[in-house]
């Protein structure tokens, strides 16, 4: 019987795991570096968003850290807002060496169903900080009106 010994990395176990558990999110880890001891995994990302609505608007916050306005598209088509973007990883300058890479980086695609009360000829966004706010106004119809009741 011919038995081959097998070097135990407890990192490489949870790489593994790490990477099952990011697949049954859809999320897709990736690795990066040349040599076996230097590999890094780094997920695809998509921004975490906030969606909030109110008396005469939906209001998209998504944040984009270290993302220039530039990198960043909005397009309503079809009812559907998408914003799409890339955080572009930075790699090795000037002889630094990465040990851990856990920031998501790469393009990004988030879309969003908008609804019949959404005015998407009025849409406008602004970036600042890292967060893209997406302001979407009601239609007219939308909008909660008060009728007086008079009383007799």
């Amino acid at each position: 019987m011919n038995t081959t010994i097998t070097r135990w990395d407890p990192f490489r176990e949870m790489e593994d795991l790490q990477s099952r558990f990011l697949n049954y999110f859809g999320r897709t880890p990736t690795r990066l570096g040349d040599e076996p001891e230097e590999n890094m995994t780094v997920t695809k990302w998509a921004p975490p968003v906030d969606i909030v609505e109110d008396d005469k608007e939906y209001l998209i916050k998504a944040e984009l850290p270290e993302i220039k306005k530039e990198d960043v598209k909005v397009a309503v088509q079809n009812g559907v807002l998408t914003i799409t973007g890339e955080r572009k990883f930075e790699k090795e300058q000037n002889h630094k060496k990465f040990h851990r890479v856990e920031r998501g980086y790469g393009t990004f695609v988030r879309g969003f169903a908008l609804p019949d009360t959404a005015d998407t000829d009025r849409v406008n966004a602004e970036y600042k900080n890292g967060i893209l706010t997406v302001h979407l106004p009601k239609s007219e119809r939308a909008r909660p009106k008060q009728v007086e009741v008079k009383i007799s």
